[in-house]
């Protein structure tokens, strides 16, 4: 997937560190999460690792990069740096990181750069910004931030898509059952975090992704 011809596939897997800081070993459960969702068709990974230091973060990276090789696109969270140094495909910033300018300017022109917007406005600015695509959200409620921005909903990303043309992707409380109506609202893609982690016990990470991606097709 190079960014000059960027062709989003339809699920955006987000592996967040956090979801498995309760695990008796959290590096070992989150690249084996990363390892089944890999398997099970998932072509895009952003990994996001909101409390690490930067030396657990590289760590992480460079082991998702040597167990997934080349069939995962991996994306790095918030730092460009990071990226570079774990040989990521490209970095996911926010309103309150790097801009998408000064990641390109870390990155260079070959590197994927994504751009979380939380509005119209927002994701209007964007398009003549440095970003290869624009991510919108919250969609729906979601619990996989402490404080999330006011919700976008249906109606909200129908209104973005009739003003923006660059790669939409959609996040926020994404699950299989809203998935197709999301991409039906305009989504290229849609992200998701919690709706891929089991907690359950009923059905693996594995399962769940290719349940997303059949409803995809």
């Amino acid at each position: 997937m190079s960014r000059n011809a960027l062709c989003l596939p339809k699920l955006y897997a987000v592996v967040d560190a956090a979801s498995f800081a309760q695990e008796k070993n959290p590096a070992q459960a989150l690249l084996q999460f990363a390892y089944e969702l890999s398997t099970s068709g998932v072509t895009l990974l952003q990994y996001r690792n909101k409390q690490g230091s930067a030396k657990e973060i590289l760590s992480h990276g460079r082991e998702l990069k040597r167990i997934m090789g080349e069939r995962t696109q991996l994306i790095m969270n918030d730092r460009a740096d990071l990226c570079l140094a774990a040989g990521f495909g490209g970095v996911h910033v926010g309103q309150d990181d790097l801009s998408p300018a000064g990641a390109r300017r870390v990155l260079g022109e070959d590197k994927i750069i994504g751009f979380s917007t939380h509005n119209l406005e927002q994701a209007m600015a964007a398009e003549g910004d440095a970003a290869d695509y624009i991510a919108i959200g919250p969609i729906f409620a979601t619990r996989s931030k402490e404080k999330p921005d006011p919700l976008v909903g249906i109606a909200g990303l129908k209104e973005i898509r009739k003003h923006v043309r660059k790669p939409l992707v959609a996040i926020g409380g994404i699950t299989r059952e809203t998935c197709q109506e999301v991409i039906a609202a305009g989504a290229d893609a849609v992200a998701v975090v919690g709706g891929l982690v089991d907690t359950s016990g009923e059905n693996s990470s594995r399962t769940r992704a290719e349940d997303f991606l059949r409803r995809l097709e």
